[in-house]
């Protein structure tokens, strides 16, 4: 996708208003959703500009998974105890390596709360647990782990909890959520302004950003914003100048994760404005060896013949270690015990009666896989993984032939990928500097900002984040002060 540019409009040069409202803002995906509901909450008039023909976004092409904790009544209802405390260990212990502390605090101490805020949005949650596998649930089932909770060395730090919590309707959820979301922001009285792309920022002679420039259908606009202008146009996965840039390794997956609108524009917008990216090397990417969950008896190992991770990780942190510290490199090594049809397709590229047919089938180092199944399997013997800390239960000694490896190189084998790096902002989506300060009456929210995820992402930050301190955003930008 070609890079269109954005710029900085002085206000003096503009000749009239074509529009004019307290808050305008960006993106209507699930963030920009948040920002308008809460902004018309606290009185402002609120106008929503979306690209696209409708809103929706990325969010309603995702599984809908919105990550929440601290003890909701949903996981009461599921038999799960969770507290703030427990849910802050593990987001400091996986949002690495830099986790924002402040963001992460305020996040799980008003979890609780922000899940009966998407209740009143009439998001509706199944009080059923699934436990068949991480991630998002085939089922109309509302609670699911969707993270590395129960992995080493997550499960020694904090007690584990699931906090997938999924709206309820069977398979990818996103578009319900969406739909309820969208439905809330027309019921507060937002205007929509759609088919509509921001190319710019109009900047006061103080710096603060008083409005913005749209192009619709060709024509273009300019538009007023009394208090404040909310940016929530998404990440940068379909911008391949600016992956070149900042995340070059994220052009190697095959599958990007985002809308046409991922382009990066919202970011570059608030970059024009004095705002500093940070983060913008991050993406999440994600590696699905299971299920069926059996697979993870087998052993993960890079071109060395080496294992590098516990295979009974999340599929995100399995994806971020293959990527970015084995350059793709990956193969899922099992024997005739452990062996089971992947759900998702995967190629058998060496299969022999030893496994050192397997590591010349691979062109490995002589002797390297040999090596390493070897103390794979004298461990294994004891149910341990002292190397790793895989759970013994999905712990077996590969001993049975036939051998065989599954690709799981990103050349052969779907890597899902979206960026993380964005806008620094502070707690209430404000824009900042690189030294610190505030861009006036600019904030961010959703992929647009860098927030809490980062490398060590669990499925449901994104939404929860976006929505979060999209929310906090909107009320900052509507002039009613942080929400308690």
């Amino acid at each position: 996708m070609a890079t269109k540019k954005v710029e900085v409009i002085d206000a003096s040069e503009v000749a009239r208003w074509d529009a004019t409202s307290d808050v305008i803002v960006v993106g209507l995906g699930c963030a920009g959703a948040a920002a308008a509901i809460e902004a018309a909450r606290a009185g402002a008039e609120v106008l929503a500009v979306e690209r696209a023909s409708a809103g929706g976004g990325t969010s309603s092409m995702s599984g809908g998974v919105i990550y929440l904790g601290g003890g909701t009544p949903l996981q009461k209802a599921c038999g799960f105890e969770d507290s703030p405390e427990e849910m802050f260990k593990y987001l400091m212990a996986a949002c690495g390596p830099r986790p924002d502390e402040d963001k992460i605090r305020v996040y799980c101490e008003h979890s609780v709360e922000h899940y009966h805020w998407l209740l009143d949005q009439d998001v509706p949650f199944k009080p059923v647990f699934y436990p068949h596998y991480s991630g998002e649930p085939p089922t109309d089932d509302g609670l699911v782990f969707s993270g590395n909770e129960q992995a080493h060395p997550f499960c020694e730090i904090a007690r584990p909890a699931p906090r997938g919590h999924v709206p309820q309707i069977p398979g990818q959820a996103g578009g319900l959520l969406m739909k309820k979301l969208l439905a809330s922001v027309e019921r507060h009285g937002v205007t929509i302004r759609s088919d509509s792309r921001t190319d710019g920022l109009v900047l006061a002679a103080d710096g603060s950003v008083v409005g913005v420039r749209v192009r619709t259908f060709g024509e273009s606009a300019t538009l007023r914003a009394r208090r404040g202008v909310i940016l929530a146009a998404g990440g940068f996965i379909n911008n391949d100048a600016m992956l070149d840039l900042y995340a070059p390794l994220l052009k190697a997956c095959k599958f990007r994760v985002g809308a046409d609108g991922d382009d990066g524009s919202g970011i570059r917008l608030g970059m024009a404005a004095g705002g500093a990216a940070i983060n913008m090397h991050m993406g999440s990417i994600s590696l699905p060896i299971i299920p069926p969950k059996k697979l993870q008896k087998g052993i993960l190992v890079n071109r060395q013949g080496q294992r590098f991770i516990n295979e009974d990780a999340y599929y995100g942190r399995l994806g971020e270690y293959a990527l970015y510290h084995q350059g793709g490199q990956a193969y899922l090594v099992l024997d005739n015990e452990t062996f089971e049809r992947p759900a998702i397709e995967r190629e058998i590229v060496a299969v022999g009666e030893t496994v050192a047919e397997v590591e010349r089938e691979l062109g490995l180092p002589e002797g390297s896989l040999q090596q390493t199944v070897d103390l794979y399997n004298r461990h294994a013997e004891n149910g341990c993984d002292p190397v790793f800390g895989k759970a013994a239960e999905w712990i077996t000694p590969l001993v049975h032939p036939p051998f065989a490896a599954l690709d799981c190189t990103t050349s052969g084998s779907l890597y899902a990928a979206f960026t993380l790096g964005g806008l620094r902002t502070g707690i209430d989506g404000e824009v900042l500097t690189a030294d610190g300060d505030r861009v006036p009456g600019l904030y961010a929210a959703g992929r647009t900002s860098a927030s809490l995820a980062a490398p060590g992402y669990a499925s449901g930050i994104s939404i929860g984040d976006g929505t979060f301190f999209g929310r906090r955003a909107g009320r900052a930008a509507a002039g009613s002060g942080a929400l308690s």
